[in-house]
């Protein structure tokens, strides 16, 4: 393949990783029905030997099934090229007793359990990067980051990452271990995290890692990525889907195809391509389901920005350029991720411990 991604270093810990990513997580959940084990397994390996090998799971994919896809394909002397990202802290409730009700958690001791639960399913002896997954709000990030180095010095983990953290919780955290890398909902249509998050990344040397780099398909599709999805597919709830913002964010996607027409690409290669431009330490990590698709992601690097481009989607994608919030009301974002401070906490534990 023409478009091979460079090797690139993650964060300024030593982490090095192809300069785009494949995230994982349609290819078993949230997005629609799983997809069959095989056909999957046959892209991971495409994706591979076209070397994007920064592969994104989470134990929350599923749950648990896409950790053990990517196990299964993993096999065979695969492990060995490639960096293996997954994440832990989301815990699903029980559908019928909790209405699926989901829980955050990042005590200790459900660190260490997380983390051993998805060596076996990812059937390796080491996670290259492991990211808390969202911010338990209860438990002090230093408690968390802790039993992370813990596993860093144990051999089980190699470095450490956070996914939609505050600046603040962000600093705590580095103060204890540092962070490679910190992934965050990064695109022309979710820009916000430019404001702070980013240049406190940037401040620390910490790599940023950018999900749903395309806006969920949108910037891929327009609106008639609605009409191709599924029943399942957990997209159709998202405030950016529904019919009252659906107009305005169609004039978005209009915008983006009418600059990709001229610079003889696709919209999705072009929205790809801005996130590329950001810098050197941003890696965006697009998920797919198929190779074609994956083919034309690969195909964004070879897309190049004038500063006179970059400026015109700078005010396509401007901050009233979308319409509608990014997840349902109380969902746990990077808006919401502050933790109790340490030293209140363990007062506040050791007055429970006397108490009993």
């Amino acid at each position: 393949m023409a478009n091979v991604p460079r090797i690139m270093k993650l964060g300024s810990d030593g982490l090095e990783v192809s300069a785009q990513g494949l995230g994982c997580m349609g290819m078993s959940a949230f997005y629609g029905p799983p997809k069959p084990d095989d056909e999957m397994i046959q892209l991971i390996h495409h994706a591979i030997k076209s070397g994007v090998t920064f592969l994104d799971t989470s134990d929350v994919y599923g749950p648990y099934t896409n950790e053990t896809l990517i196990g299964k394909a993993l096999k065979g002397g695969m492990r060995e090229r490639v960096v293996l990202a997954t994440k832990f802290g989301i815990v699903l409730g029980d559908e019928k007793k909790a209405e699926g009700k989901r829980e955050v958690r990042g005590d200790a001791a459900y660190v260490r359990a997380a983390c051993e639960a998805s060596l076996k399913r990812l059937d390796v002896d080491c996670i290259d990067l492991y990211y808390q997954h969202r911010v338990d709000t209860r438990v002090p990030i230093e408690i968390t980051v802790g039993e992370l180095k813990k596993l860093v010095e144990e051999g089980k983990i190699k470095y450490i990452g956070l996914s939609e953290a505050s600046a603040s919780t962000i600093r705590r955290a580095h103060a204890v271990h540092p962070i490679t890398a910190v992934q965050l909902e990064w695109s022309l249509w979710s820009r916000d995290v430019e404001e702070e998050i980013i240049p406190t990344c940037r401040e620390l040397g910490i790599g940023i890692v950018a999900y749903s780099p395309l806006g969920r398909g949108f910037l891929s599709s327009g609106p008639k990525l609605l009409e191709e999805m599924s029943n399942g597919d957990y997209r159709k709830h998202l405030p950016r889907f529904q019919a009252e913002n659906l107009e305005q964010n169609k004039k978005l996607y209009e915008r983006i195809c009418q600059m990709a027409a001229k610079k003889g690409c696709t919209p999705s290669q072009l929205a790809l391509a801005w996130v590329h431009h950001q810098g050197n330490d941003v890696f965006p990590i697009p998920g797919t389901t198929k190779i074609e698709n994956f083919n034309q992601n690969v195909g964004a690097l070879s897309v190049n920005l004038s500063s006179e481009d970059m400026a015109e989607l700078e005010s396509i994608g401007s901050a009233n350029a979308v319409q509608g919030d990014r997840y349902i009301p109380g969902m746990n974002t990077y808006k919401n991720s502050e933790t109790p401070p340490l030293s209140a906490w363990k007062a506040k534990s050791g007055l429970e411990q006397m108490s009993r």
